[in-house]
């Protein structure tokens, strides 16, 4: 035996003093509590001073600072500079809010510090609970099955693995794709979110193999132009497999005519997949049933906790419709991973069989204790709360005769620009730039932005559960405001 090494002491991450880190453990929490309890007396962004990007320039430390020196490092350098989406003025991208027990839930599972690949244990059922609940919500079969994810972006991933998979004309998932008898196509609107572009490239498609299919003047998937371009592919060779219908898209919020697709693809013998990463929740509503009851039609559905139901990042997830063609896409034999008939691995099928990963974080105990926490009626409640204030938002940009709506408000986006009239489309465009430049550097308000039909556009997500009427008035008075400061200070032509 070789006994060379021998320490002075053995080590450990643990810390020396118990009741130093008990302490410093509170005041953190403490600290976050008023953090959150402030949050509406703080501007919504503050762009983080060069001073302070150049400590993170600073050399990999050799020596121990300390929990607490590394703290305060925390407080100075990272706390003051968020993105926002906590604040509740923050409408930009799709971004969630984030909850103060979410939060807590966090910290008692980076404390169990569980992994959920393989093993019999207690996390791995809290995930399989959150999963049968999600079927629940959504209209699924209980026979259905499904894996948490990072993002709707992951959860698009593995439904379009599985459909590609299902419906290929060879075994593409053991052979790969030059096996294929075929191009294989895949099918959504012009207003699809980019995930589903990078995920025909991940699955070794091409970008070029999702159709990118006009809409309608509601921003919706124009269904003769898409079975045109089915009919077409099938003349030139190819092999169509998905349609992708949008629940909510990324830009308006418009959802397509799932019912009408999920005809068609049974029709045509293809996979259907809903991209429904914030606008799937909106079937927990009983007045958008109508408009989207296709929803539990679909073979794969993703969607994300961390945005509509307020989860805090990262949560979201994917269901499949055939628990079997799900496995058989995503499960691969290993001697270290194969269930056992006693011991840790006699448990049920390993989750890392339906995901991407296999080493898989907590993160359904978040969702589990949060749903849990405010039972399921009260995110109605706050998702219809979401959509009125978008649509109070909507009736205020009408309202105003500077103010121009670019898109129906149909969900929970509203897109938007400054119009005084008398300037050409460019113009307008750079002067909705400058104006949304600063509504965000000025700490007023967090829209993000996206272009309509050639126009840039303020664009307003609301995910937020902290937003009040008043935030989105404030909003509309701070627009007018800046805008017509812009105009006083320098022409329109001149704005950059």
């Amino acid at each position: 035996m070789n006994t060379t090494y021998q320490p002075e002491h053995e080590e450990t991450l643990d810390p020396e003093d118990w009741d130093l880190a008990r302490g410093l453990g509170h005041r953190m929490i403490d600290d976050l509590i008023d953090y959150w309890k402030t949050v509406r007396d703080r501007p919504v962004w503050k762009r983080p001073p060069d001073e302070v990007k150049a400590r993170f320039h600073e050399p990999l430390p050799e020596k121990p600072q300390g929990m607490q020196q590394a703290y305060r490092d925390f407080q100075d350098l990272v706390l003051p500079y968020p993105k926002g989406n906590i604040h509740p003025s923050f409408w930009g991208w799709v971004d969630g809010t984030g909850t103060v027990f979410g939060a807590f839930a966090e910290m008692l599972a980076a404390g169990m510090n569980s992994n959920l690949g393989v093993a019999d244990h207690s996390a791995v059922y809290v995930e399989r609970q959150v999963i049968s609940w999600s079927k629940e919500m959504l209209g699924f079969p209980g026979t259905a099955s499904g894996i948490l994810t990072s993002g709707a972006s992951e959860a698009n991933l593995i439904g379009l693995l599985v459909a590609r998979n299902s419906v290929a004309n060879t075994d593409v998932g053991n052979y790969g794709m030059g096996n294929a008898e075929g191009r294989l196509t895949l099918y959504g609107s012009t207003e699809s979110h980019s995930s589903l572009i990078k995920a025909a490239d991940i699955l070794g498609l091409g970008k070029e193999a999702f159709r990118k299919v006009p809409v309608n003047e509601n921003f919706q998937i124009d269904l003769g132009a898409l079975r045109a371009a089915i009919v077409r592919d099938r003349e030139q060779g190819h092999v169509p497999f998905c349609i992708v219908g949008n629940a909510g898209t990324v830009n308006t919020g418009a959802i397509d005519p799932l019912d009408e697709l999920a005809e068609l693809a049974r029709a045509e013998k293809l996979w259907f997949h809903i991209d429904g990463a914030f606008g799937a929740l909106a079937a927990l509503l009983p007045e958008y049933e109508n408009k989207i009851r296709g929803l539990s039609k679909a073979d794969s559905l993703a969607f994300d906790f961390h945005k509509w139901l307020y989860v805090p990042y990262e949560a979201a997830c994917v269901l499949v419709r055939d628990a079997e063609k799900h496995h058989h896409a995503l499960a691969v034999s290993a001697d270290y991973l194969n269930p056992q008939a006693r011991g840790m691995a006699a448990g049920p099928e390993p989750l890392s069989n339906y995901g991407i990963q296999l080493s898989r974080g907590f993160k359904a105990l978040k969702v589990w204790l949060s749903l849990k926490e405010h039972g399921i009626d009260k995110y109605r409640r706050l998702i219809r709360q979401n959509i009125h204030q978008a649509r109070y938002l909507g009736s205020l940009v009408e309202a105003s005769q500077k103010l121009e709506l670019l898109a129906p408000v149909s969900l929970n986006i509203v897109c938007y620009r400054y119009n005084p009239g008398g300037f050409d489309e460019d113009a307008l465009n750079r002067l909705n730039q400058t104006l949304l430049a600063e509504l965000q550097e000025r700490g007023i308000a967090a829209p993000s932005y996206t272009v309509i039909n050639g126009r840039f556009a303020i664009r307003v997500a609301n995910t937020n559960h902290r937003s009040r009427r008043e935030d989105f008035h404030r909003l509309v008075q701070a627009s007018l405001a800046i805008g017509e400061a812009i105009l006083c200070a320098r022409p329109a032509e001149a704005v950059v």
